[in-house]
């Protein structure tokens, strides 16, 4: 008969990022815990609020399924004397089975006769098995942990009670000083104890005691709540759902409340009051049918309707003086000049290690002018980046970033824009830090790209020039994060970047200007260049192509991050043509022989007269005329195909030419030959690295 078990794990506040996290990790542990104990059951019903991690379990059998198994043993010959009496192999065989020689039979595998032993294992009731569950409570893992009393033990926040029913039945279960019960909590104010009398009756005991266990039931009333609000005022209401998942978990019975704050706050930039509302006090902002800031928000309380006005006056309270402190440090800002925040930043460490701010963005002044020419910027945009990369930082040491870090950047914009600047060069400031994350949105203008990309490669260089290079899963600076959006801007922009070669030139353009600030970036070209390689890897893999077309494509011949995508998309998008095996075959064939020659590739120049037969004449014709269509500007789709148009007339020149020729001018003619469309393969990556079968 199926039974249905209640586990509710019952804890102080926790913190409201790790609540949903965490009830996910207890039904995965306890999934495993019943399929290795082999009770099976129908579902796994999740409810959490800040105080409780509840699992309930339908459908579950009343006992462990029985188990028959039949067990081989050694050969008969082993088991058994001249005489057929049992050998001590057989009689340890039978007893560590649980059975005795009178157990045995014999069977034949292929000829041989060999001992077997039939054994049969009761299944455990559902009770029993259940008793193991505090293994999987206490072996549960948290982003930080707690002690506490006396305890040694660990746990995201004390247990306070433990609920354990199988039906009406309690199944014991004793954690530190803590034994299993029916009786769970209320609503900590609303709220008292309660007797669950049987598991299937857990969500509607607590609905009783002011306790929405459903934590999609919950989410969805708050949705509701804040949905009414609008409708009643007529207004839009932003709903985040990273603040609404936030605002779920803070919460057992939630109430939707607005509240106002004076109109002359409205005089700050939208993004200072959005943060002070969303980030700081946990609101939901609120806006006009066009998307205008209104002095309004709306809130969450853990609790019923009551009284819920003084509560909006107390959070009102809170976001004036929270908005008071942004209005006084947005006015007090403006009182100094661009250049006064950028001199303080010549006494601002970046690191200790590497020098201060003020070197840093001289470096990367240096180092966006060099990409701004290789990447085509107009010389209007180029005169905007230049001066983006003069004043980028001078908001970190404003009053209001240093009050609100989280807009760095944002009110760099402002103020530049305040201040009389392009609005582009504020744009830059902004998108500079771009992306934020690894899916994160990436800078729109062309301006903001540059700027973010030479931040970053500047981020990267001098980290690793003293020595503070990632490590396993060590990455305290976010280097990777950094390397990673370089890789995405690159690409959604469309611009080359060989690696090797721009870290080198970038490093000659800082040495003419003497703005290494004496720091040794020219032993870690090729570190940084690998590192960078590995984060085009990290973007494929997300994509989820095949990993030997991803070591062909990153192994190209200048190492270009864009290449390296158009080499990928081309490769994928033909590995099933019908000719594609013959095709990588003939061209990696000759790559091979190129490979160990040592001919300069500045002198290529093939003669027809040391032609031995007309395969050699027919290649030659055919590659002559493919030079002029090859080209730099030519798709990658197109370089494939014009390629892949040689593969009959490369069979028939190996068909009929001895390479090695031992006439050392005809040998050298030859590879002159294959040389160059070696060159023009090796574009595309290193095709040896590809599987073709």
């Amino acid at each position: 008969m199926a039974k249905t078990y209640l586990l509710e794990i019952g804890l102080e506040e926790m913190p409201a990022h790790v609540v949903t996290p965490s009830v996910i990790q207890l039904k995965e542990r306890f999934a495993k815990f019943l399929k290795e104990a082999r009770l099976d059951f129908d579902e796994i019903k999740t409810f959490s609020t800040p105080r409780r991690l509840t699992l309930q379990v339908e459908g579950l059998a009343d006992k462990q399924a029985d188990v028959k198994k039949e067990v081989r043993g050694p050969a008969k010959k082993i088991a058994q004397d001249a005489d057929g009496n049992w050998t001590k192999a057989a009689i340890g065989f039978s007893k560590g089975q649980g059975a005795s020689t009178d157990d045995i039979v014999f069977k034949e595998i292929k000829g041989t006769p060999y001992v077997f032993v039939q054994t049969f294992t009761a299944g455990k009731s559902a009770k029993d098995v259940l008793a193991g569950v505090k293994d999987v409570i206490t072996k549960m893992n948290f982003p930080t942990m707690m002690k506490w009393s006396a305890y040694s033990f660990k746990y995201i926040r004390p247990i306070r009670w433990l609920v354990s029913l199988l039906d009406d039945e309690i199944v014991p279960i004793e954690i530190l000083d803590v034994q299993a019960g029916r009786t769970s909590r209320g609503h900590r104010f609303l709220g008292h104890d309660v007797e669950i009398k049987t598991a299937s009756d857990y969500e509607a005991d607590l609905d009783q005691v002011f306790v929405m266990a459903d934590a999609a039931k919950r989410k969805a009333k708050i949705r509701e709540q804040i949905a009414q609000l609008a409708t009643e005022h007529d207004w839009k209401i932003q709903v985040n759902e990273d603040l609404l998942e936030e605002v779920t978990n803070l919460v057992e019975f939630p109430t939707a409340f607005a509240g106002d704050f004076d109109t002359k706050y409205l005089q700050i930039p939208d993004e200072v009051l959005i943060t002070s509302m969303r980030d700081h006090q946990r609101f939901f902002y609120v806006t006009d049918s066009e998307g205008n800031l209104l002095p309004h928000f709306v809130s969450v309380r853990n609790g019923n309707a009551d009284h819920i006005q003084n509560v909006a006056l107390g959070n009102q309270k809170v976001l004036t003086a929270r908005l008071e402190d942004a209005a006084f440090f947005f006015h007090e800002d403006q009182e100094h000049s661009i250049q006064e925040y950028v001199e303080r930043l010549k006494k601002v460490s970046f690191h200790d290690k590497i020098g201060t701010m003020y070197e840093k963005m001289q470096r990367v002044m240096y180092i966006s002018g060099f990409l701004a020419n290789q990447f085509g910027l107009t010389e209007t945009e180029k005169n905007q980046l230049h001066r983006a990369a003069q004043i980028y930082k001078f908001d970190l040491v404003t009053g209001m970033v240093g009050e609100f870090p989280e807009l760095q950047g944002v009110m760099g914009d402002k103020y530049a824009v305040l201040k009389g600047e392009n609005p582009a060069v504020g744009q830059a400031i902004r998108e500079h830090y771009m992306p934020i994350s690894a899916d994160g949105a990436l800078p729109q203008s062309k301006v903001g790209a540059v700027l973010a990309v030479a931040d970053k490669i500047d981020s990267i260089a001098s980290f690793f020039a003293v020595g503070l290079v990632p490590n396993g899963s060590n990455d305290p600076f976010a280097l990777r994060r950094q390397a990673f959006g370089i890789v995405r801007i690159v690409r959604d922009q469309g611009w080359d970047f060989p690696i090797r070669q721009f870290e080198t030139e970038i490093q000659t353009e800082l040495q003419a200007h003497d703005a290494t600030y004496n720091l040794d970036f020219e032993q870690q070209t090729q570190p940084v260049a690998d590192f960078l390689t590995d984060r085009v890897k990290q973007w494929f893999s997300n994509q989820k192509i095949r990993y030997d077309i991803v070591d062909t494509v990153v192994k190209g011949q200048r190492q270009d991050i864009r290449q390296m995508f158009k080499a990928a998309d081309v490769l994928n998008a033909h590995q099933n043509d019908p000719q594609f095996k013959d095709t990588i075959e003939a061209l990696t064939r000759l790559l091979r022989i190129t490979a160990k020659s040592d001919i300069a590739l500045s002198d290529l120049t093939v003669d027809p007269a040391l032609f031995e037969n007309d395969a050699e004449q027919a290649l030659y014709e055919a590659v002559e005329k493919l030079q002029k269509t090859v080209t730099p500007t030519m798709s990658m789709d197109e370089r494939f195909k014009a390629l892949a148009g040689l593969r009959p007339l490369i069979a028939a020149y190996f068909e009929a030419t001895m390479v090695m020729s031992k006439n050392e001018k005809v040998r050298d003619n030859h590879l002159k030959q294959l040389l160059i469309i070696a060159n023009m393969v090796t574009v595309m990556g290193d095709l040896n690295q590809l599987i073709v079968k």
